[in-house]
């Protein structure tokens, strides 16, 4: 006879509540009825799973092993139940989404009227932090991050990659002229950020004298036939928000290092032009979206993912 669900379930139970008592209240069922299934299950296995004591119980060998492939099971199956519920409703609930806010702003906000016309019934909540957040702690559901992701236990989808360009307002250039090479940047202003520090690494390759005033020795191209080193600049203003650097290359401020995600419109309709193409390294920041694995929320998670991931075009 071969295991059943149930018994499935019942084993991870146990385990996870520490006790079989704990396991019936849990699953709504009587103390025997739990021991019993689980008796059942190894005499179905042929094999002890768990050493029972007075005190505590005790996974064998055996019962390590199995327990991993039996939530493995348990999971696939909550994940095939929704997915076919999925198609039987439309998503619903409330569903918290937080960005950087020159991500909220440029490749999010601008689509939520489309995506609440299709999902009418999530109740969306847009918050937006430049730092990295703790999902749990601000019962976030999905955060966008820009950059290398950090190994944890959240999961995560690629949403492409964004170039980096240096980039200033003609009204700039017009009145302090073009810097044709990374050595003429000490001659004007550059816009950076307040933290973290490796933002004010821009993927220039430097040629000639090191730079003065405006970046650092430190930014110099990688050893002779290395890979070479972003270019560490010292910033003349700095700001938290990646919006606030742009608002001040548009207004005419100075020189920054923007992703285009940011940009693209203002390089396309001429309010911010790119310099120093020639010595611009070919970087591009990863963009991903991370969340937690959860079934109550996997219907609304996963249609806000496959709804952005077609119109952010990164």
């Amino acid at each position: 006879m071969k295991t059943s669900t149930d018994e499935l379930l019942v084993f991870v139970s146990v385990i996870d509540s520490g006790s079989i008592t704990a396991a019936a209240e849990k699953l709504g069922q009587t103390v025997s009825g739990v021991s019993r299934a689980l008796t059942r299950l190894e005499k179905k296995l042929d094999t002890a799973l768990v050493r029972r004591t007075t005190r505590r119980l005790q996974l064998t060998e055996e019962g390590e092993g199995f327990l991993q492939r039996a939530r493995a099971i348990l999971d696939a199956m909550e994940e095939a139940e929704e997915s076919v519920a999925r198609k039987r409703r439309r998503p619903s609930g409330r569903l918290r989404v937080d960005a950087a806010s020159p991500f909220m702003l440029h490749c999010i906000a601008p689509h939520m009227t489309a995506f609440s016309a299709l999902y009418p019934e999530i109740r969306l909540e847009l918050t937006s932090s430049e730092r990295i957040v703790d999902l749990l702690e601000q019962k976030v559901d999905i955060a966008i991050r820009i950059g290398a992701l950090q190994d944890s236990t959240l999961h995560a989808r690629a949403l492409g990659s964004s170039k980096l360009r240096v980039v200033a307002s003609p009204a700039y250039l017009a009145e302090h002229g073009e810097p044709k090479s990374v050595d003429a940047l000490r001659e004007h202003r550059l816009i950076g950020f307040t933290a973290p520090e490796h933002l004010n690494r821009w993927p220039l390759r430097e040629r000639g004298k090191r730079a003065g005033k405006g970046t650092s020795a430190s930014g110099r191209a990688g050893r002779a036939g290395g890979k070479p080193e972003p270019l560490k600049i010292e910033p003349s203003i700095t700001a938290s928000s990646g919006e606030t650097l742009r608002q001040l290359a548009l207004s005419g401020w100075g020189i920054a290092c923007l992703a285009d995600f940011m940009t693209a419109a203002d390089i396309r309709d001429g309010r911010l032009v790119p310099i120093l193409g020639h010595v611009l390294l070919d970087e591009r920041q990863p963009v991903s979206a991370v969340y937690y694995q959860s079934a109550s929320l996997a219907g609304r998670v996963q249609c806000f993912l496959d709804f952005i991931a077609v119109r952010v075009r990164l």
